[in-house]
């Protein structure tokens, strides 16, 4: 069963689309549909393909898992960066209450959960309005630079030193 093994084998994809199978029905008992199984198997150009041709990038299966908790649990950050681009809702949570990140988190892709924070905090501070940002985030995965913060530091202080000699101080 495909849910199970998630095989990345093309003919396993190839054998559902000729099928007829339509992009959102479910493709096994499990309720997931062919984007779950590509993501599953950290396919992303038959996730790609399943975008394209109108899938659902937010249903859930009987675990209340999208296709973008699939590929979290992979850790394919192919298929993340791709149902991000497509509008995925990062913040949805399966049935134990868990994100993607969470999930990525929790099976060791420290890539793809610090990925999927950084994208989440990003579109919270655009939803609010905010340019600036705190980099305080739920796993602790955001971390500032402290090389980046002395430079930004000294940056800002050189340009005060000039306005001083600009102002004849």
């Amino acid at each position: 069963m495909l849910m199970l093994d998630c095989s990345s084998e093309s003919g396993s994809f190839s054998n559902l689309f000729e099928a007829g199978t339509s992009v959102n029905a479910p493709a096994d008992a499990f309720g997931q549909s062919p984007a779950h199984l590509a993501a599953c198997g950290g396919e992303a150009f038959f996730l790609l393909w399943q975008l394209q041709t109108g899938a659902n990038l937010n249903q859930q299966d009987c675990l209340g898992e999208a296709p973008i908790h699939k590929a979290a649990k992979v850790g394919s950050l192919e298929c993340l960066a791709l149902l991000v681009a497509g509008d995925a809702k990062i913040d949805l949570c399966n049935n134990s209450g868990q994100t993607a990140a969470d999930l990525a988190l929790a099976y060791g892709f420290l890539e793809c959960a610090k990925f999927l924070t950084t994208i989440q905090h990003t579109q919270t501070m655009k939803l609010r309005g905010q340019s600036g940002y705190s980099l305080s985030d739920k796993h602790g995965l955001l971390r500032e630079d402290p090389a980046a913060q002395n430079q930004e530091s000294e940056t800002n202080r050189s340009i005060s030193r000039k306005r001083r000699r600009s102002d004849g101080v």
